[in-house]
């Protein structure tokens, strides 16, 4: 099953997921998700609580990835655990998802986002990795 929670921080909408990410119901519930913040500058898809994904989940990634390249906006995979990362990075062989770290991360939310100090003392995300 997977779980979906979207926050915004000015222009930076983050995606994050919880859960699995390998049937179809699931990649489309991600797809809605992210499709739903098409008025963002910056979409951040958070899977650091993903447990699994598969071609299915791989697949509309890179769908949302070409979506929002279509539409200027950035689009990032945050903080896959590494059985999800080398599933992004044997994808990525052919076609590439652009995974951000915390120092990318810290930067789009500065750029774009007013409410960055808030958004690190309040996102989930944000708040482990300053933590770490």
């Amino acid at each position: 099953m997977l779980r979906i929670q979207a926050e915004r921080f000015g222009d930076v909408a983050v995606i994050y997921c919880e859960g699995r990410i390998v049937q179809d119901q699931a990649a489309f519930r991600l797809r809605d998700a992210v499709r739903r913040e098409s008025n963002a500058r910056v979409i951040v898809v958070d899977l650091s609580d993903i447990e699994s994904l598969e071609g299915g989940g791989l697949g509309m990634l890179l769908s949302l990835q070409i979506w929002t390249d279509e539409r200027g906006i950035t689009f990032r995979v945050y903080d896959p655990p590494a059985r999800v990362r080398q599933s992004l990075e044997r994808f990525a062989k052919t076609m590439p998802v652009k995974i951000a770290g915390m120092v990318e991360m810290i930067a789009l939310l500065s750029e774009h986002s007013n409410d960055f100090c808030a958004a690190q003392s309040e996102s989930p995300a944000l708040s482990r990795a300053h933590a770490a």
